[in-house]
């Protein structure tokens, strides 16, 4: 007697469908609902510069509507060292636009356009720090010139930094989002957003030898950048405090991580001729491991802390000096570009 095995059939690829149309449609009204929630508060710009006679484009790029006032955040790479210019909306208006402050160090800006009584749609600030990789996000931008193109993809990686400069001053953007959505030259300056069409961040590079290779990147919307974002909007700059010492993370002597609780600190590889680091007494391998009662693990933290308020007043930072602990007060300076 010949016994048949009982073989494991496909379905019919009809039966496959509904459920596979299914997952394809959820995709897609993720998608859909995110673009047309977004689109029309993300504008298209042309970047103008002053010649004589006139104007002439010097670029474009994208922004973000955060206020139906007016207010739009996008890269300060995008209006780099112009006044203003002009923003296309997807209802067919065309607004001048000022540029109201530009952070070059966090690659910001806000401009800002005369919305009139009819007034502008704003779109939603959401959490970066919410994020987790493989999470959906969609980008909304003017790539290339293209009004309104949207892609969409994943996050790739979180807890990237990007250098970033402003004349002889350099710092870290911490936290950027990695994401795979296609970026392209004029993405920058317009919103990558989640699945609920909130803005988790501003599109800033493209990463990668050829224009639609490699990965995007975009610098996120959370406490930091809000904090940011509203001094460019009050003050027209964000003022931030100077130390004067370049480092890097290392681990504890044993003893000091025991009596911290915690295994790593900022190890000062040099200090500023002049600086408040040099004048407070801080020398070549110290280890900070707190500024102000905050503790300092990397330079990302020391960054977080050099503020506005510290300006111009005496600040205890904590050391670990041959393995003692001790303590030092400083004066920071304003940071100058």
């Amino acid at each position: 007697m010949t016994v048949v095995p009982d073989i494991q059939t496909r379905p019919p690829d009809d039966e496959q469908a509904p459920d596979d149309g299914a997952v394809m449609d959820a995709y897609s009204r993720v998608v859909t609902t995110v673009a047309r929630r977004l689109t029309p508060a993300v504008a298209s710009l042309r970047v103008m510069v002053s010649v004589p006679g006139g104007r002439r484009p010097a670029g474009a790029g994208s922004a973000v509507v955060v206020t139906p006032d007016g207010f739009l955040l996008t890269s300060a790479h995008v209006v780099g060292g112009s006044s203003g210019g002009v923003a296309g909306f997807s209802d067919g208006r065309e607004l001048e636009f000022e540029v109201v402050g530009a952070d070059p160090l966090s690659d910001m800006a806000v401009i800002r356009v005369a919305a009139g009584p009819q007034g502008v749609t704003a779109a939603t600030l959401g959490d970066a720090d919410t994020l987790e990789v493989g999470q959906l996000v969609v980008a909304v931008g003017n790539p290339l010139g293209f009004a309104g193109s949207v892609s969409a993809g994943v996050v790739s990686g979180l807890g990237r930094s990007m250098a970033t400069q402003e004349g002889r001053s350099a710092r870290l953007v911490e936290n950027v989002v990695q994401t795979d959505a296609a970026l392209h030259p004029g993405n920058s300056g317009g919103a990558l957003a989640d699945s609920r069409a909130e803005v988790v961040g501003i599109n800033t590079a493209v990463v990668g030898p050829w224009v639609g290779q490699g990965l995007g990147l975009a610098v996120p919307i959370n406490s930091a950048t809000r904090q940011i974002v509203a001094a460019l909007m009050r003050d027209g700059r964000v003022r931030r405090a100077y130390l004067g010492v370049t480092g890097g993370t290392r681990p504890l002597p044993p003893r000091a991580a025991d009596r911290l609780g915690r295994d790593k600190g900022l190890e000062v590889v040099s200090v500023v001729s002049g600086s408040p680091a040099a004048k407070a007494g801080l020398r070549p391998e110290d280890l900070i491991v707190g500024l102000d009662g905050a503790p300092v693990e990397d330079v990302g933290d020391l960054q977080r802390l050099m503020t506005a308020e510290r300006i111009d007043r005496p600040v205890p930072v904590e050391i670990v000096r041959y393995g003692e602990r001790s303590q030092l007060e400083v004066r920071p300076t304003e940071l100058k570009g």
